[in-house]
């Protein structure tokens, strides 16, 4: 599995989070291909339409809470628009119930943009990054990690101690290939990816199993674990992986579109160069865990 299509996987579930099953196999890709003679968006009618989790924190949510609601409704201010949305798990099914599904009897698209995808996502077309981040371990403050600064510090622990942990982990994730390449995986706790269960959340695995000593460990996309982490107070400390050779922990987030409305792309592209900042100022409220952006990241126009 690519570094884009796992990182997908976990979006799916994640936003990518993405992160972020919307990927995979035939099916995916044939929905990912550009469909021919779609409308462009043209913002006539003056609405932002978005495609959302409603139950995705710290990234959605029906009550407008996420870090991706701020910044849509900082869009839709700056472009005069109304906000609307459409709400669908993230999970099997996103893209096509939502950004290239229309409204019966209509040519009107449910909705015109997904906020977070990864970049170069094969299902939308994708604007520049605004977001860099990178997965990060969360773990209790105990005696015994007091010296716990980097992941490879965990390695460090006396043997006994560190065979003893519990690790939770989503599969699919670059925390699977650690676990392997450290001979740790069989202590894994595994999570999966999607549930069945609309109530699911991946912040699940810090606020309930870490918070009340299910897991010792967690390895999680760094928006999600700075989020729960601030909520568990000082309970927890979270250490990001650095970007390094290897093992990928390290993704960029982009905005996705549909394929063919290059003029909507290039919109949204705009908006995004010029309101970096305020962006960020809505991410680091959220204590996410940011990266520096690419130099050039403006994307293309076709699926990748």
């Amino acid at each position: 599995m690519s570094d884009r299509r796992r990182l997908a996987v976990h979006v799916a579930c994640a936003m990518l989070t993405l992160c972020w099953a919307c990927v995979g196999g035939p099916a995916a890709r044939a929905q990912g291909a550009p469909a021919p003679d779609l409308p462009n968006n043209d913002g006539a009618d003056k609405v932002l339409r978005v495609c959302a989790d409603p139950n995705n924190m710290p990234l959605s949510n029906e009550k407008g809470e996420g870090y991706e609601n701020k910044i849509a409704a900082a869009m839709a201010k700056d472009f005069g628009y109304k906000l609307e949305y459409t709400y669908f798990p993230q999970r099997m099914g996103f893209v096509r119930h939502t950004l290239r599904e229309k409204l019966p009897n209509t040519e009107q698209f449910r909705c015109d943009l997904v906020i977070g995808v990864p970049h170069g996502y094969d299902m939308t077309a994708t604007t520049r990054p605004w977001l860099h981040s990178t997965y990060a371990m969360v773990f209790q403050k105990r005696p015994e990690f007091a010296n716990i600064n980097t992941p490879t510090d965990l390695l460090k622990l006396p043997p006994d101690q560190l065979k003893k942990l519990k690790l939770g982990i989503f599969s699919q994730t670059p925390a699977v290939d650690w676990l392997l390449s450290n001979n740790l995986i069989d202590q894994a706790v595994s999570y999966r990816a999607q549930s069945g269960d609309p109530n699911a959340f991946p912040g699940e695995m810090i606020q309930r199993d870490l918070v009340q000593g299910n897991v010792d460990v967690v390895f999680v996309w760094g928006p999600i674990a700075g989020y729960f982490a601030k909520q568990a107070s000082d309970r927890v400390k979270l250490v990001p992986f650095p970007p390094q050779p290897g093992i990928r922990f390290d993704y960029e987030i982009s905005m996705g579109v549909r394929n063919g409305e290059k003029a909507w792309h290039d919109k949204i592209d705009q908006w995004i160069a010029t309101h970096q900042s305020n962006i960020d100022k809505i991410l680091t409220s959220y204590d996410v865990p940011l990266l520096p952006l690419a130099s050039a990241p403006v994307a293309t126009d076709s699926p990748k």
